[in-house]
């Protein structure tokens, strides 16, 4: 089924000391509000993070919340159904409070042998059930009676996610086949099997009663981890609020790996001034414009998150929020169907993001390594067009590969990038990105002997060459510790580190932060070697650490040697952010669709980035590298003209006015 672009994910977890529960709903009502927001599909609740069931359970009726007042999810799905929106079925996993209190035996523990998640004074349900525990006889049974008494559109299962558990059960278990519970790796590596088992089995339960019906885990994240499953899944959602444990920067980084994995993809955001369970707040408006316009660019569906009140009627502030939105995301959404983006950039991922084998972090967070995070942020702010890869994708459809500092390679990773540059790819590498997992030496074509970590931190590179088209000739400061490298023969030394008096201990030290440069060049900074430009810094680390532009020019730099003539050009500034995607209509390209988007979060407090304004831009000129020339180009959805001119293979546009988001639509 095509998936809809306009989705709320409608949060009900109630506590048993809440009465009335669902008293005040009205089913026209809340159907209503959701049509008049432009909403066509929401997620509600059979069962919340209390353990609580919202519809008349006839197997679990000590389950049913104790003050439920109807048979809420029904209704919910039979007024919704009316006017025509879809409701997949919320029910959660692995948190479940009601379970929890009543079988401690089937909770996962930590490595002192205490229960994992909130002790016993504390507030909250995050107590993390086994699904290799006879807990899953009652997850099996909770959904076949969903299927016996209420219209299924679709199941969304939240809480799905590896363990490192070590539980009596988890123990045996991993001694049975061999596993060492005592050594993390090994428990990582179980928590994956018994995760994904639960996915293949659950999956495989409810297609036996509904073969068409959508399935989706949530684990709040997409990765390379989640490959050897992606047939359990119809859909892919990248749950991911930026206001927050998730930030900005996690969205988009993993919206440009997850388009790359062949799935319907949406972006869940939420009204929320922060995050899940903030009652009574509101994003600013600007904010969830951003969010939702920004999913459109990447080619994902929106979703908007929002938690019901208990007495179960909706609030009206909040779906004229949501309508003021949707409402725009309607009259975009016909050139956000059917695309694909145009790259030219792919960026390898650390296995900290989460790979086939090992587990991936416990938080949104953490699930973006620093390296990862400031590699998008050099390469958005330039206009490059790029995706996130893992050693599975398709390398050919890049013409530059970029290893971000702390890259393992395996053998087979090793060849398949051999390959790539032999056919006359590119590759970027900086400090380890790209060494030999088992042995830290790089590949031979990469022409870069490595030896360890430079002496020296920091220390200084002189600019040379392309690298230093746009910067002084002068040292720049290195902020974190490079590698000791040496050329291969027929490698050259772009630049070269210069050292500085002494690194800073109590014994010589010299003003407020480090010594300065002696002027004495003493290792190579940046080698390159045919096809292959290599960084003995971890750039891009350090650009996140602290954001030096001059390593982001000389990453321009280094990218306009490889590249020639990018994508994209612009005379905007770098917080302006272009994409392009390639509209195809049985299998041929109907149009390209080129999205600007210009939103700046500040981080106007102590937690948390927001959004408050709109700063329109003028006057932008664009210039394009494509495919053929355009014959036309307009503003969609409006209508209006583009004034353009195609020369020698690009196409220059030029915009009076942006004011947020504006797509145009380049015909050939």
């Amino acid at each position: 089924m095509t998936q809809p672009f306009r989705q709320v994910h409608l949060d009900f977890h109630t506590a048993q000391q809440i009465t009335s529960v669902g008293m005040d709903f009205d089913p026209g009502r809340f159907a209503q509000t959701l049509a008049e927001a432009h909403v066509n599909s929401i997620n509600c609740f059979a069962r919340c993070h209390h353990g609580y069931i919202y519809f008349d359970t006839k197997r679990f009726p000590e389950r049913r919340h104790p003050h439920l007042t109807r048979n809420l999810l029904k209704e919910q799905i039979e007024a919704c159904h009316a006017v025509g929106i879809r409701v997949p079925i919320y029910t959660t996993i692995q948190w479940d409070y009601f379970t929890a209190q009543r079988h401690p035996e089937w909770l996962a523990v930590d490595e002192n042998g205490r229960i994992q998640g909130p002790g016993p004074f504390e507030a909250g349900f995050r107590h993390n059930l086994l699904v290799n525990s006879p807990y899953f006889d009652f997850l099996k049974a909770h959904v076949a009676e969903m299927f016996e008494l209420l219209p299924v559109d679709g199941f969304w299962f939240d809480i799905v996610k590896p363990l490192n558990d070590c539980s009596r059960l988890a123990m045996a278990q991993m001694k049975a086949i061999g596993l060492n519970p005592a050594d993390r790796s090994h428990r990582e590596r179980f928590g994956l099997q018994v995760i994904n088992t639960f996915k293949r089995e659950m999956a495989a339960y409810v297609r036996q009663f509904d073969a068409e019906c959508t399935i989706f885990f949530n684990e709040g994240h997409i990765s390379p981890a989640n490959v050897p499953t992606l047939d359990c899944y119809t859909q892919l959602e990248i749950e991911s609020i930026p206001s927050g444990e998730w930030g900005y920067t996690h969205f988009p980084i993993t919206a440009r790996y997850a388009r790359t994995l062949d799935k319907p993809y949406l972006g869940m955001t939420g009204k929320f001034h922060t995050e899940w369970g903030d009652f009574h707040s509101l994003k600013n408006q600007e904010a969830l414009e951003y969010e939702c316009f920004q999913m459109l660019a990447l080619g994902a569906q929106c979703s908007i998150g929002d938690q019901l009140h208990p007495s179960g009627v909706l609030d009206e502030a909040t779906y004229q929020l949501v309508g003021q939105v949707y409402e725009q995301v309607r009259a975009k959404e016909p050139w956000c169907k059917n695309v694909t983006p145009v790259v030219e950039i792919g960026v390898m991922l650390p296995a900290a993001f989460g790979d086939e084998t090992s587990s991936p972090a416990s938080t949104a967070h953490e699930r973006i390594p620093r390296s990862t995070a400031g590699a998008y942020q050099i390469l958005v702010a330039d206009g490059f067009q790029f995706d996130f890869i893992s050693p599975s994708s398709e390398f050919g459809r890049y013409r530059v590969i970029i290893l971000p500092d702390e890259i393992g390679l395996t053998e087979s990773a090793v060849e398949k990038l051999k390959t790539f540059v032999t056919g006359g790819g590119k590759i970027i590498a900086s400090y380890r990105g790209g060494l030999r997992a088992n042995s830290e030496t790089f590949p031979e074509f990469f022409g870069v002997h490595f030896e360890g970590d430079a002496p020296f931190e920091p220390d200084f590179v002189i600019p040379e060459g392309f690298l230093g088209e746009e910067l002084p000739h002068t040292e720049h400061v290195m902020y974190l510790r490079g590698a000791l490298t040496r050329p291969a023969e027929n490698a050259a030394v772009v630049a070269s580190a210069v050292r500085p008096f002494f690194n800073r201990t109590h014994e010589h030290f010299m003003s407020h932060k480090h010594a300065p440069s002696t002027g004495e060049a003493v290792y190579p900074a940046v080698i390159e070697h045919q096809n292959v430009i290599y960084f003995a810094h971890p750039i891009f680390r350090l650009y996140q650490h602290n954001a030096p532009r001059w390593v982001r020019t000389m990453v321009r730099g280094a990218l306009g040697r490889l590249l020639g003539q990018p994508l994209v050009t612009h005379n905007g500034p770098s917080t302006l952010q272009v994409t392009i995607n390639r509209r195809q209509i049985e299998g041929r390209t109907e149009s390209w669709i080129v999205h600007l988007l210009h939103y700046i979060p500040i981080r106007r407090s102590d937690t948390i980035d927001v959004i408050e304004d709109v700063i329109p831009l003028h006057d932008l000129e664009l210039g394009l590298r494509v495919e053929s020339p355009v014959v036309a180009a307009r503003l969609v959805p409006e209508g209006a003209q583009v004034v353009f001119e195609n020369e020698s293979g690009e196409v220059r546009l030029q915009v009076d006015r942006l004011t947020g988001h504006q797509m145009i639509e380049l015909a050939f």
